[in-house]
């Protein structure tokens, strides 16, 4: 039986490939976090004081039933800049 031909080593040493893509970016600023621990709990601090008070604080008395979507805006507010943090 014939033997195959032996192939030629290209290189020894790895070179990895170009990064894709734009520059990396930096940490987030130190306001990032603080902000977003602020909007999640002045979203919870919004639902439990129209909970307790059934809403008769003069804010939340022209609000009505919005007061949730209220209250859970400002914690989906704070989820979504949690995800800008690095």
């Amino acid at each position: 039986m014939p033997k195959s031909r032996l192939r030629k080593k290209k290189s020894a040493i790895y070179t990895p490939p170009p990064p894709v893509g734009g520059r990396k970016k930096g940490p987030s600023p130190r306001w990032v976090g603080s902000a977003v621990l602020g909007l999640l709990g002045f979203g919870v601090v919004w639902l439990i004081v129209a909970y307790i008070s059934q809403a008769d604080v003069p804010i939340q008395r022209e609000l009505g039933n919005a007061n949730v979507l209220v209250g859970f805006g400002f914690i989906a507010a704070g989820f979504a800049l949690a995800t800008q943090w690095r």
